[in-house]
């Protein structure tokens, strides 16, 4: 792949988007295109130290910013966008995470009203260590520290709603979003159902690392430069967003309560692996019954999130998804590298 190939894409604080959907595009990709581009934190980088509270320091609803949208070409509904993730990289050499008044899956929140007062808020700064690959956590009242991997994910990315919709980005749903899994990693391919002409990929909110279920509503957040490849899927719709490894397939549920997000996910790999093995649907879910995965996104978001997840290796005789789209682009990334 040359080098015109590469589009390379850096926002000035006016041109981040908070919602999925409503905006112009940036820029225009076509199948086969690397992306490079700049993402700032879920705080817009507004928080950067122990003093800076975000409910004092950032505005409603100017939180989770994504760079984007980004046109691509060829992308029409009905069709499933692949994106790849090749790589991210933290901008800085430090990352945030906090707790804030009614957010998080441990304390009050309007969505779960109590007469209890919010928990406080807090700042915690991550040093890394790019050398070792590590993150440190420092309590913030004793000398304790542990150095945690540095395992960079992408929290929100998706693609523009259906019917005129613009959602806002700290929103999961059918068209990606503020998923927060850290299975959205380097190497891992991701499957989205286009809505619209030219989709609109959007993308921002990476971590450091995150535990599954982000319990206390922030990971280790970071501005971060992501490289992606993009390429068309044509007339293969995917209902809910997919994402495949070179050892497993995965699909997203995202909705509340916790439970239906659960549902969705099943539901949707059930019916995936039965078209991919052959295997009648029910064979198919008794099968996932036994080798599936659960791996939880968030339970702090609008919508939660839930994957189900399967071993390729422990699907008889199955086909490949998506012909073999993993494949080429994970082929096509090495060369990047």
């Amino acid at each position: 792949m040359s080098e015109m190939d590469k589009i390379v894409y850096r926002p000035v604080r006016d041109e981040l988007a908070y919602t999925f959907g409503g905006r112009m595009p940036v820029a225009h990709l076509r199948s086969g295109d690397v992306l490079q581009v700049f993402t700032e934190d879920c705080f817009g980088g507004l928080v950067r130290g122990p003093a800076d509270l975000p409910s004092q320091v950032c505005r409603m609803p100017y939180l989770n910013p994504v760079s984007g949208p980004f046109f691509v070409e060829d992308a029409e509904p009905g069709d499933t966008l692949a994106v790849h993730i090749v790589s991210i990289v933290p901008a800085r050499d430090w990352g945030i995470s906090t707790t804030f008044p009614h957010f998080g899956a441990l304390t009050s929140t309007t969505h779960t009203a109590t007469l209890h007062p919010p928990l406080e808020e807090r700042v915690w700064v991550y040093r890394f260590d790019r050398q070792a690959g590590a993150v440190r956590f420092e309590a913030t009242d004793s000398d304790h520290t542990i150095d945690l991997p540095l395992d960079p994910m992408i929290g929100t990315i998706g693609i523009a709603p259906g019917g005129f919709e613009a959602r806002s980005t700290i929103v999961g749903d059918t068209h990606g979003g503020n998923l927060d899994t850290p299975q959205l990693r380097a190497g891992t391919t991701l499957y989205l159902g286009v809505n619209v002409h030219g989709a609109m990929l959007a993308l921002g909110d990476a971590h450091a690392r995150q535990g599954e279920g982000e319990a206390c509503g922030a990971g280790i957040e970071i501005a971060a430069t992501t490289t992606l490849i993009v390429d068309v899927i044509k007339g293969e719709p995917t209902p809910w967003p997919r994402l495949e490894t070179d050892t497993s397939i995965m699909s997203v549920g995202c909705a509340r309560p916790l439970e239906d997000a659960y549902r969705i996910a099943h539901h949707d790999l059930v019916t995936w692996t039965s078209t991919l093995t052959g295997l009648n649907v029910l064979d198919t879910y008794q099968l996932v019954s036994q080798i599936g995965r659960a791996p939880i996104g968030n339970v702090c978001d609008p919508n939660y999130t839930v994957l189900a997840a399967a071993d390729k290796a422990l699907l008889p005789a199955a086909g490949t998804p998506y012909g073999g789209m993993h494949e080429r682009l994970r082929q096509l990334a090495a060369r990047q590298q």
